[in-house]
């Protein structure tokens, strides 16, 4: 067994991907105070926003990196569905992103709330509306992946939903906290190594 350094500046995460390849039995849809609203057509700063709210706790920063053309062309893109998660103030706490652009394929993109939001069940709440949303005539299998700079319940919630692990990755990157696209408070799990600091 051996060890493989990280380079200062770099974060490294183990991405599991899971899959469904067959519509589970329907459930009744948990109670909840929230809404979810689609969204067609967001602008990219709309967009970029509700991405940061929802994901900066976990170091999300890969539609942060693109330019406003990249970004628009998948998020307008008609085999895109967008929708945000809403409080009956229309306060945005969630995100789901689902991409159908490989046949009869749904993968759930991104899917997130807001940290103030954990253990309440509420992601029980928007996993059951991805669901419906996400197997409709013609798909086959919806997929996600998770990895291990999210939550730590994330990976046994997926598997809870009834999503089977097939695929496992190693993935580094530079340190989005560094380059400013990121706050150097987010992710305080992830501890931030600066290069600059050890001159």
């Amino acid at each position: 067994m051996s060890l493989t350094r990280i380079p200062d500046g770099q974060v490294a995460t183990i991405v599991t991907s899971l899959q469904m390849r067959e519509r589970p039995a329907p459930k009744p849809l948990p109670p909840s105070r929230l809404r979810l609203d689609r969204w067609r057509d967001p602008s990219p700063e709309k967009y970029r926003a509700l991405f940061r709210r929802v994901g900066e706790p976990w170091l999300w920063f890969s539609r942060l990196v693109m330019d406003d053309a990249a970004l628009v062309r998948i998020i307008h893109d008609r085999a895109v569905e967008i929708f945000a998660v809403t409080d009956a103030r229309g306060v945005e706490l969630g995100m789901l992103e689902l991409d159908f652009r490989e046949q009869a394929t749904c993968e759930i993109a991104f899917l997130g709330l807001v940290p103030a939001l954990t253990g309440q069940g509420e992601g029980r709440w928007l996993m059951a509306h991805t669901l419906n949303l996400a197997w409709r005539p013609g798909v086959a299998r919806v997929w996600v992946h998770t990895c291990t700079l999210d939550h730590p319940s994330a990976l046994g919630f997926y598997r809870a939903q009834g999503f089977e692990p097939f695929a496992r990755a190693v993935e580094t990157f530079a340190d989005p906290r560094l380059a400013g696209l990121l706050p150097r408070e987010a992710a305080p799990h992830v501890p931030l190594i600066d290069p600059s600091s050890r001159r």
